[in-house]
């Protein structure tokens, strides 16, 4: 039975320490802030921002909440963004995704700041991750690298498999690896004899958005996996890419969903703007 990784304990050890980070910038007069802009009344996109504000609350960093109309448009918003910009006081600008289909997410994207840019997404700051000089790691990954760090899990060397090429997850995962020494793999729709490249990883992270697709019996006796994936299976309850079921009985250690891969994301997303306050 493999060893259950604790997203909820080891998120809140990383924000007990990102506090302390904020009480080090306030003592310097220094208060870290975070603007977050969500356009429309998308009700899970809702959820993640109130949870966001929760996190942030409690790690001592101010937040300012940006609520736009769905029927926003791209200079609409791109007017937001470059005032955020502006804004001495504001360390981290988050715009909520997806955004509605009339706006252009790459061009919002591409506005923010990279100096601010907390989520990861610019692509100069996944330009520097590329070349090895970080300013700001993408949240989901860098919880994911977090989690293999508090398990001990032996990167250097080890055959570690990312599924799925998002350039929010999968991509940027990939860089973390290899700069951690493993030898890595990228699959995703077009790989053929997807079980035998799961058989051979000592490090699964499983980031495709599908149900239960990978199965226990692809996995590698003693692997550590990590389950990026949170959907809503048949039976109307969450769960992740990989077959929890099946996969505890064979993996050295896994994420459970929900309770794993995504409190660490959050947890990031602060450290991340400490991150931002500590270069002001």
């Amino acid at each position: 039975m493999a060893e259950l990784i604790d997203g909820r304990a080891i998120s809140k050890a990383l924000l007990a320490d990102v506090a302390k980070t904020v009480e080090q910038h306030k003592a310097r007069g220094v208060q870290p802030k975070l603007a977050v802009v969500l356009v429309g009344d998308d009700p899970a996109s809702a959820v993640y921002v109130r949870n966001k504000g929760k996190r942030a609350a409690e790690a001592g960093i101010e937040t300012a909440d940006h609520r736009l109309g769905a029927d926003t448009t791209t200079e609409g918003l791109l007017g937001v963004v470059r005032e955020l910009n502006e804004d001495p006081s504001v360390d981290g600008i988050l715009v909520q995704l997806p955004l509605p289909p009339q706006i252009d997410a790459d061009a919002v994207l591409l506005s923010i700041d990279p100096a601010k840019d907390v989520d990861g997404f610019h692509p100069e700051n996944l330009g520097r991750l590329m070349i090895g000089e970080p300013r700001f790691v993408a949240c989901t990954p860098l919880g994911c690298m977090k989690m293999l760090e508090a398990t001990g899990t032996e990167l250097s060397g080890a055959k570690a498999l990312v599924v799925g090429r998002s350039t929010i997850v999968g991509k940027p995962m990939a860089q973390l690896l290899l700069a951690a020494n493993a030898t890595v793999t990228m699959a995703h729709s077009r790989t053929r004899d997807l079980p035998a490249a799961v058989a051979e990883a000592d490090v699964l992270v499983a980031a495709v958005g599908r149900p239960r697709m990978i199965q226990g019996a692809w996995i590698k006796p003693g692997a550590t996996v990590i389950d990026v994936g949170i959907n809503r299976g048949e039976d109307g309850k969450l769960c992740g890419d990989v077959d929890f079921a099946t996969a505890v009985e064979r993996a050295g250690a896994i994420t459970p969903v929900p309770g794993g891969v995504g409190p660490m994301t959050i947890a990031c997303l602060m450290h991340n703007v400490a991150l931002a306050a500590s270069r002001r």
